[in-house]
């Protein structure tokens, strides 16, 4: 908090500044490098020094410094994305309680507008929150892909493009036919929305991008260039369909390509990803009603179990579980697993039999185990088994409940027709060309998302992402949250979709989400009313009747999270000042400086107001606000209380100190609420200035900032 002259600090209103945070991370790695030149202007500004930074990492640049010759992926353009990507963003997201479910309860968020610019505006209040991203891009087809590449592109164009303002003929770039599969607008399209989306991964986050053949080289490439090619995991191989029109193969599969955020953090912290058994709940629940049925009489529970997998189909997932044949207390079990080191070569040791006392057989390629020691704790833990004599080699025990479960095969089949079908069925029209297999993302997330992660889709199209979660959670009672951005990409008019009233693709995604609750709904809870695409008025925080008329979802026993917040992509309810220009006169500076006396748009409501608010402190959109009374004024208490915000148009002794009282973190409020009283504005700086120098030295500070 600034208390020169008796000014509060004023609220950045921009997205984080990406090269200023990357400059801070170096500052703390080498901040001997950090020094202080003159620019153009003969003003002191911070640099770097360069040559010290060669120092620091060791000099191996300048074996280099006379080569041009680099190892990396270049192309026409990458310079302007690194522009691009340092461009903070002046836009807002903006409630729409209409299209939403739930606004006041729900964690989920669905955002319409260019994901560019989202990206951007998450990067305070995501920075390292999410931990899967999946996303499946446009692919370069040769057909046009509606994304912007060209960087001349604002977010007027996008509000033009998207019908929020008057048309004057602007449209997002396109890779239109004539320019064939150009490589080049792919990658200056994809590039800066993967170095923001890793921003946002947590440190034992993944991302999950799916791919054809195209552009998959490229993709991988470019990957490695943001994520580093260490941290490559996996490249998946999904199998959807055959085609038999094809010239010379059937080429009928795509790629997903996984990377982790951080992958020798996951390594040192033995963090390893395994899914549970086809069928395993429903041999556990039959293994349960045979112990009810013959009590501890094992030899029946055995062999009835075994004649129930050997009667079941070579097609039923549960077949493979009837290896574990044998049948004890701890369930199911079997005793022929292989001690050898894999692979060979493992360590030399005796093993005396327990019976005979003379030394076990050894295994081709060396024990298992690393030391006798180690041997000898899983014998002690019932997880290695011996035979009658020392010529027969011990083996490996395993429980088929007390498995931690599989690794997930980087090849898998999934037919793209079951998906259309099970789309269609949904949503009565076929409104959406080639969906994905919700099924095949659900069972991706829960293979690395724990019960309450983040999981974020920012080409949502039809909204696949979202089902799959909404899905997992109503499986296991998880509280999974989703992030959908999806451009209001227009629906062509002779399109199955713009016939069914759906304007853009967005819209369909929204439907499918809405109608995924209300099927969930009934599902869980029973009857409820009929599902119809309407507007719902719910009622917020600002009106008088403070109860919220949930759409369709009920917050039933289960806790469900049946909802989701929808906020679309627009420019700011406030004029940011920079400033005048520099080569404006001063009849032009007086009239800039008049344009910002009001800076607040008179079409914004207290909602938009407040939720820009919230994005640009840093808070995520879904954040808990409770209305308060302060010295007859209304604030609202954020993150119980952390932060509070006042709205009204007059700020009074009383309201400040009602606000010192009860010690925020922070406290933001408009400026205009101080009407010009400068006296005021100084006295309430002074206050929380005054009430910070008597706290303790690590008591929090309170800061004060307007609007």
């Amino acid at each position: 908090m600034s208390t020169n002259a008796g000014i509060p600090d004023k609220m950045d209103l921009r997205s984080m500044d990406i090269s200023a945070e990357n400059r801070a991370k170096m500052k703390q790695l080498f901040p001997s490098v950090f020094t202080e030149t003159r620019n153009k202007k003969g003003e002191l500004v911070e640099s770097i020094d360069f040559e010290k930074l060669k120092a620091e990492l060791g000099n191996f640049t300048d074996v280099f410094e006379s080569r041009r010759e680099r190892y990396g992926m270049d192309w026409p353009g990458k310079k302007d994305c690194m522009k691009v990507i340092q461009q903070p963003s002046i836009a807002t997201l903006k409630p729409c309680r209409t299209e939403s479910v739930n606004f006041d309860t729900t964690e989920n968020l669905f955002i319409e507008g260019d994901n560019l610019e989202v990206l951007k505006l998450l990067q305070k209040s995501y920075y390292g929150k999410v931990k899967m991203i999946y996303i499946d891009p446009p692919y370069n087809t040769g057909k046009e892909f509606i994304y912007p590449d060209n960087y001349t592109e604002s977010l007027d164009t996008y509000l033009a493009y998207a019908g929020m303002v008057d048309d004057e003929g602007r449209r997002f770039s396109t890779n239109t036919p004539n320019e064939g599969r150009f490589h080049t607008k792919w990658l200056n399209m994809m590039y800066p929305r993967l170095y923001l989306a890793r921003n946002l991964l947590r440190e034992d986050g993944f991302i999950v991008v799916s791919i054809d053949d195209t552009e998959v080289s490229n993709l991988n490439s470019i990957l490695n260039d943001v994520f580093g090619e260490e941290n490559k995991v996996a490249v998946l191989v999904w199998d959807k369909n055959r085609k038999n029109d094809a010239k010379f193969f059937s080429v009928g599969h795509e790629y997903m390509l996984i990377y982790a955020k951080n992958k020798q953090l996951l390594i040192e912290n033995k963090i390893m990803l395994r899914e549970q058994k086809k069928g395993i709940d429903a041999a556990r629940a039959f293994y349960e009603e045979l112990r009810r049925k013959h009590k501890e009489n094992w030899s029946s529970i055995q062999a009835e179990w075994r004649e129930f997998f050997r009667k079941l189909p070579s097609s039923d997932p549960k077949k493979k579980l009837g290896r574990f044949a044998k049948v004890g207390p701890n369930g199911p079990y079997r005793d022929d697993g292989n001690i050898s080191w894999p692979g060979g070569g493992g360590p030399i040791y005796d093993i005396k039999h327990p019976l005979t006392k003379k030394p076990c057989k050894i295994p081709d390629g060396g024990w298992r185990y690393s030391s006798p020691e180690k041997f000898w704790e899983e014998v002690e833990a019932g997880r290695v088994v011996f035979g009658p004599d020392e010529t027969t080699l011990p083996r490996q025990l395993r429980y088929l409940f007390g498995n931690k479960g599989q690794v997930m095969p980087s090849v898998f089949y999934s037919y793209a027709q079951t998906a259309t079908m099970e789309f269609l069925a949904l949503m009565e029209d076929r409104v959406f060309d080639n969906p994905k297999n919700w099924k095949d993302i659900r069972r991706l997330i829960s293979y690395i998302c724990g019960d309450s992660d983040f999981i974020l889709d920012f080409f949502s199209g039809s909204c696949t992402t979202a089902h799959a979660v909404l899905d997992l959670n109503k499986q296991d009672g998880g509280r999974r949250k989703f992030i959908m951005v999806q451009l209001p990409e227009p629906c062509e008019a002779s399109s199955e979709a713009y016939k069914a009233n759906y304007k853009t693709v967005a819209d369909v995604g929204k439907e499918r989400i809405r109608r995924v609750i209300q099927k969930i709904t009934q599902e869980t809870y029973g009857n409820h009313e009929k599902h119809e695409k309407r507007e719902t008025k719910q009622l917020s925080l600002f009106d008088k009747n403070e109860d919220d008329n949930a759409l369709d979802a009920p917050n039933g026993s289960k806790n469900l999270d049946l909802g989701f917040k929808v906020f679309k992509l627009d420019r700011s309810t406030f004029k940011i000042w920079n400033g005048p220009d520099t080569d404006a006169s001063e009849e032009k500076i007086i009239q800039q400086l008049a344009a910002h006396v009001e800076h607040i748009d008179p079409a914004a409501s207290q909602e938009d107001i407040l939720h820009e608010i919230l994005l640009k402190a840093g808070f995520m959109l879904t954040e808990k606000v409770e209305r308060r009374e302060l010295a007859g004024k209304t604030v609202f208490a954020v993150s119980d209380g952390a932060l509070l915000i006042c709205l009204e148009d007059e700020i009074t002794h009383e309201l400040i100190d009602a606000v010192v009282e009860a010690k925020p973190h922070r406290f933001i409020c408009l400026d205009r609420g101080f009407h010009g009283n400068d006296q005021l504005k100084a006295n309430a700086v002074q206050t929380f200035a005054a009430l910070n120098q008597g706290q303790d030295e690590e008591a929090e500070q309170i800061v004060f900032r307007t609007v």
